[in-house]
């Protein structure tokens, strides 16, 4: 975890660094709540969060491609979420939007490096959820 972290951060001093790697305590939680700060993976879950995200991703991995072609392929989302969900992760710098000078015009998107980076995280993600997604969540006793 601390390397994904060194990577991630690669700009900040070796002080704020080692800052990061350093147990947070909880106070008022009890005395062994010591908790690692993970604001920059809560950052990251809120960019990627947004429904219909992952799915958006996962197709452009194939390669850029125009909105009607992206809608087509994600048959699910309506046209409206799509155009959401495209315009927060341009604003994220996970895509990137490029109007093509064409009559009528058209858009292409396309994944950033920063999107693309995202690939290996995603397939590792996709692999825990096949193996521990289907299990049924756990009942609590009242």
């Amino acid at each position: 975890m601390s390397m994904l972290r060194n990577e991630v951060q690669g700009t900040e001093s070796h002080a704020e660094q080692e800052q990061i790697h350093q147990p947070q305590n909880n106070h008022g939680a009890g005395e062994n709540s010591d908790l690692y700060d993970f604001k920059h993976i809560c950052t990251v879950l809120q960019i990627l969060g947004a429904k219909w995200a992952f799915l958006v991703i996962a197709q452009l991995a194939q390669g850029p491609k125009r909105f009607n072609q992206l809608h087509r392929d994600v048959a699910v989302v309506k046209t409206q979420s799509l155009t959401n969900v495209l315009r927060h992760l341009e604003l994220s710098g996970i895509v990137s939007r490029t109007v093509i000078p064409t009559v009528p015009v058209s858009v292409e998107y396309a994944l950033t490096a920063k999107g693309m980076d995202f690939l290996d995280s995603l397939t590792a993600m996709e692999r825990w959820a096949k193996k521990w997604g289907a299990e049924p969540l756990r009942q609590t006793q009242t």
